[in-house]
């Protein structure tokens, strides 16, 4: 933890009013980008997943949003292996399952009914194919995550009112619907211990019980403070370590930085900011993903990728980190 200067502390003892909230983090540089997305001098760009080749963990895919368009495919080098044209798709995740590579992704072309749409992915040739849709009731499909609860793949439908819808992806039914007051998103899944993580953007992080059965009351997770997190809470990570360890992982847009909590306790971990390096800084992130592994030489022990909010002149892209530099520098 970082101590503010001693003539900033005094200055703010004299003050009439409360000094502004302090928003510290330390400074990690990417190691990689994406090209930009297709959609110029728009907010485009939103979410990214990614699928860790195991058998060459350099060929690793990275699968990614223009909430405009489409789906873009990228490699680790950062250059385009595929784009389908996909609608006004928003947020995107994939899992493996059943001897597939499954990508599901929420579809907000029709504003008045939700829509999940589903794509395999070739992980030789980094190709998308269309594998069908989903309903997923009334209302903005915002959010999407996925989860394997058991041996069935479920997407969790975050509609951008608050309700969080679960569908199972085999049979298209929504097996039951959870709630949050206010405008949501970000989500992400621990299949771990079957714990579903959800960001109401002005108010901070919950979790539910993941399983079909389970209980749909929301449990508080973090606040938005205005110092660990600031307005907006946007995308959602999990870098899991052992059975239930690991960290969950906070774009904390309102003031371009990340924040960690540690699993599963959620005790604050660290902070941090993407500054300009070999390549640019990130800000205003909305969609994350994190994959530990080894992903390579560039990313050893992990990879991080953030979405981009501001990659002028050219348009929004995805910016890759090396989850052994986010380590470093918060000491973990």
């Amino acid at each position: 933890m970082r101590v503010a200067p001693l003539a900033a502390l005094l200055l703010a003892g004299c003050a009439t009013t409360p000094p502004a909230p302090t928003t510290l983090a330390e400074s990690v540089t990417a190691r990689g980008e994406t090209v930009p997305v297709g959609t110029s001098r728009a907010d485009a760009a939103d979410d990214p997943a990614i699928w860790r080749n195991a058998a060459n963990p350099s060929a690793s895919l990275i699968v990614a949003t223009d909430k405009k368009s489409g789906l873009w495919v990228y490699g680790l080098d950062g250059r385009q292996r595929d784009f389908v044209r996909a609608g006004l798709v928003n947020n995107v995740d994939l899992r493996e399952h059943g001897g597939r590579i499954v990508v599901a992704a929420s579809d907000r072309s029709d504003l008045a009914n939700a829509r999940v749409v589903l794509f395999t992915l070739d992980g030789t040739t980094g190709k998308l194919t269309h594998a069908g849709q989903r309903q997923a009731g009334v209302g903005e499909a915002y959010g999407l995550c996925m989860g394997i609860i058991g041996t069935r793949l479920y997407a969790f439908v975050v509609i951008k009112d608050g309700t969080i819808r679960q569908v199972d992806l085999d049979t298209g039914q929504t097996v039951r619907t959870m709630k949050l007051a206010t405008q949501s998103e970000g989500c992400v899944v621990d299949d771990r211990t079957a714990t579903l993580f959800v960001g109401e953007e002005n108010v901070g992080i919950w979790r539910f019980d993941a399983k079909p059965g389970g209980d749909t009351a929301p449990a508080p997770v973090a606040k938005v403070d205005g110092r660990l997190l600031v307005a907006d809470v946007e995308g959602l990570a999990i870098a899991p370590v052992g059975a239930d360890g690991g960290w969950l992982v906070a774009s904390s847009q309102g003031d371009n930085a990340y924040q960690l909590f540690r699993l599963p306790d959620f005790a604050p971990a660290g902070r941090f900011r993407v500054v300009a390096g070999r390549y640019g800084a990130t800000s205003e992130t909305d969609g994350i993903e994190v994959a530990l592994g080894d992903f390579g030489p560039a990313f050893p022990g992990g990879l991080m990728v953030a979405q981009d909010g501001d990659n002028a002149p050219a348009a929004q892209n995805f910016k890759l980190m090396a989850w052994d530099d986010v380590k470093a520098a918060l000491g973990l």
